[in-house]
């Protein structure tokens, strides 16, 4: 059964969660939301910045941490812009990477918005205090 991570970043007017969790498996979905719930619509590194520091936060409210990631898929609506994600990325995991595909597409839902990050991470079954 899943269940609603808290996370702390702001809700949307859309029927979704941030993040759920099931069996010990964290997925989120995630775009560069402030903590004042506006977007960031800078460059693609402020956005990419601001979208994996949501998802540190999302990890840390689920107890984990970014080394629990396993599987990201990256959406961006130019692929020139390739180069300068994977820069930022890079800052943030190491070295066993998490699997990741990274899609082009045309247009993401948020004006001005030009990445969304899909992660899953194993993070283990809460233990019951029962």
């Amino acid at each position: 059964m899943r269940e609603a991570v808290d996370t702390g970043i702001p809700p949307t007017k859309s029927p979704l969660e941030w993040a759920v969790q099931a069996d010990g498996k964290l997925y989120t979905a995630l775009i560069a939301t402030k903590p004042d719930g506006s977007q960031e619509t800078g460059d693609i590194s402020a956005q990419t910045t601001r979208t994996l520091d949501n998802l540190k936060q999302v990890l840390a409210a689920a107890g984990g941490s970014m080394d629990d990631v396993v599987q990201v898929l990256i959406y961006l609506t130019d692929g020139s812009d390739a180069a300068a994600m994977n820069a930022v990325y890079r800052t943030y995991f190491e070295p066993p990477y998490p699997n990741r595909a990274t899609v082009v597409v045309a247009a993401l839902l948020i004006p001005g918005a030009n990445i969304e990050i899909v992660a899953h991470a194993h993070i283990g079954v809460r233990q019951s205090s029962n």
